[in-house]
C-alpha cells in the first residue's frame, strides 16, 4: 500500500504544481467542479421535492382515514356501541400520531430543501466569481503574450523601454501574482 500512496501523493503534487503554473487551467478545473456540485444540488432539490410531495400525499391519506374513523366513532357512540366507539377512538389516536410523525418528516424535508437551495445559490455565486476570475486571468495571459511579442519586436528597434508605449513587464508580473493570490483566496473560501 505504501508504494501506491507514495505514487498517488507524487501525482497529486505534480498536478498541484502544474495547476499553480497554469492558473487558467486551475480555474477551469475549479469551475467544472463547481458546475458538477451545482448539478448535484439541483438533483438533490428535485429528489427532496419529490419526497415532500409523497409525504404530503401520505398526510392527506392519513387525514382522510382520521376523518373516517372519527365519523365511525361518533356513529358507534350514537348507536350505543361504546366498545366500537372506544376502538375507533384508539384507531383515530394512532392515525393522529402517525400523521404528526409524517408532518414532522415533511417539515424536515422542507428545511433541507431550503438549505439545499441556499447552498445551490452559494455555489452558483462562487461559480460566477470563478468564471469572472478566469476571464481576468485569460486577459492577463493575452496581455502578457502581447507584451512578450512587443518586447521581442521592440528589442531590435530601440534600446530604451518607454513605459507609456506598451505594457510594463513589472506591471504584468504583479498582475499575475495578484491573480494567483486571489485564486488561492477563493480556493480557501471554498474549503470552508
Amino acid at each position: 500500500m505504501g508504494l501506491f500512496e507514495d505514487l498517488n501523493r507524487f501525482l497529486e503534487n505534480r498536478l498541484d504544481e502544474f495547476l499553480r503554473n497554469n492558473p487558467h487551467l486551475e480555474l477551469q478545473a475549479l469551475e467544472e467542479q463547481l458546475r458538477e456540485q451545482e448539478e448535484d444540488t439541483l438533483k438533490l432539490i428535485a429528489d427532496l421535492q419529490l419526497q415532500q410531495k409523497r409525504l404530503q400525499d401520505e398526510i392527506l391519506a392519513v387525514a382522510q382515514e382520521i376523518q373516517r374513523w372519527h365519523e365511525r366513532m361518533n356513529k358507534a357512540q350514537s348507536k350505543g356501541r361504546p366498545d366500537l366507539a372506544q376502538a375507533a377512538q384508539q384507531r383515530e389516536a394512532t392515525l393522529l400520531h402517525q400523521g404528526n410523525q409524517l408532518w414532522g418528516k415533511m417539515e424536515g424535508v422542507k428545511q433541507r430543501i431550503a438549505q439545499t437551495k441556499e447552498l445551490q445559490r452559494q455555489i452558483q455565486t462562487r461559480r460566477n466569481q470563478v468564471h469572472a476570475k478566469a476571464r481576468e486571468v485569460e486577459a492577463a495571459r493575452a496581455q502578457a503574450q502581447a507584451q512578450s511579442q512587443w518586447q521581442t519586436s521592440a528589442w531590435n528597434q530601440s534600446p530604451n523601454y518607454n513605459i507609456g508605449a506598451g505594457v510594463d513587464p513589472l506591471e504584468a508580473q504583479f498582475q499575475r501574482w495578484e491573480t494567483d493570490e486571489e485564486l488561492d483566496q477563493m480556493k480557501r473560501n471554498m474549503g470552508r
